[in-house]
């Protein structure tokens, strides 16, 4: 070889060596857009998934603000594409659309969620070292509630008690009401509604740092769970039959009982699931470990930290994590953006 063509080579090589890898080709043509979730976990979640489209696979994205129910209704119409947080089976909405084909549950995110009806655990137990008595030590089961209704006095309605329901709009309000209504509350408690999640947060850390007495409908992963002790309140055993009347907010005569068992899972359009199979198969490898999704979310509530910060955060320091989502070429564009 000639040392001019010895000098080609070498240059060619080391080109070849220093020059960035390629780029991705995002699997679906359009944008992805995510439902614009408005609690924590879902916020943190749509941050995450959007942060592994945009820098792993150069996707464009974005989010449409709204209700879960309309948020449903817009992912079987695809006007978005991806629901990070689907609390799946829960409405009629997703039932419907899922078994007509529209949407799909993939994954499991998050194992172990939860949700029922709570009180601060001082209002069985006392606290000593607050100096609060039991007000209610025998109080168990939701079945309970009648005869507490003075404990729990609604101050805008003092002769029933109040009872913390989710936001309106939200798929867990209907079922709560439908609740409500199964356990004849309905003359002993108010069906209070805050505008929005936070509103009930802070609701619920307000009575809590004051030692009140406070009912409420909650779930997990939250930052509150992590904060605070608290007791659930026992249901009847879950039954298809009360679920199909708890989650149909037209049914006359619900049945009580314990909520659909939690399976959180990625709601994606049929579209996205038919184009994008490799974007669904990332999908279903995605998990956090609950304790580690409330650590994040308790930091990011009591230090007020923006979720994009602390998405940001994640993929920094939890690289054990989510590398395991995805191809190792995927993992490394990822890396490249954190630097």
């Amino acid at each position: 070889m000639t040392p001019l063509r010895t000098l080609i080579s070498l240059v060619v090589l080391a080109t070849a060596l220093v020059a960035p890898a390629a780029r991705a080709e995002c699997p679906y043509p359009k944008p992805v857009v995510f439902a614009g979730l408005n609690w924590e976990s879902g916020m943190f979640l749509t941050e995450v998934l959007r942060y592994v489209l945009e820098k792993g696979y150069d996707c464009r994205t974005d989010a449409l603000p709204g209700n879960s129910v309309t948020m449903e209704n817009a992912l079987a119409q695809n006007d978005i594409q991806v629901f990070a947080e689907q609390w799946a089976g829960r409405s009629p909405v997703w039932r419907e659309a899922e078994e007509a084909g529209k949407v799909f549950a993939v994954g499991e995110p998050v194992k172990g969620a939860s949700e029922g009806w709570w009180v601060p655990e001082y209002v069985v137990k006392g606290d000593p070292q607050r100096g609060i008595e039991p007000l209610a030590p025998e109080l168990r089961k939701v079945s309970d509630l009648p005869r507490y209704k003075a404990l729990f006095r609604d101050s805008e309605d003092p002769d029933k008690g109040r009872f913390y329901n989710c936001p309106t709009g939200w798929t867990c309000e209907t079922v709560n009401s439908q609740k409500l209504k199964a356990y004849g509350l309905l003359d002993s408690y108010t069906n209070f509604r805050t505008g929005a999640g936070p509103a009930l947060d802070a609701a619920i850390a307000s009575a809590y740092r004051r030692g009140e007495p406070i009912l409420f409908y909650y779930w997990s992963p939250t930052p509150l769970m992590g904060r605070f002790k608290l007791i659930q309140l026992e249901e009847p055993p879950f039954s298809e039959e009360s679920w199909a009347t708890l989650s149909d907010p037209r049914h006359p005569n619900p049945i009580g009982g314990a909520s659909l068992p939690a399976k959180i899972s990625i709601g994606v359009s049929r579209d996205l699931h038919d184009r994008a199979p490799g974007l669904v198969g990332m999908f279903e490898q995605v998990e956090i470990p609950l304790p580690l999704l409330n650590q994040v979310l308790a930091e990011m509530g009591e230090q007020r930290r923006d979720v994009a910060d602390m998405r940001t955060a994640f993929f920094r320091q939890q690289r054990a994590v989510w590398s395991r989502w995805v191809p190792d070429e995927v993992a490394a564009r990822i890396d490249a953006s954190l630097k």
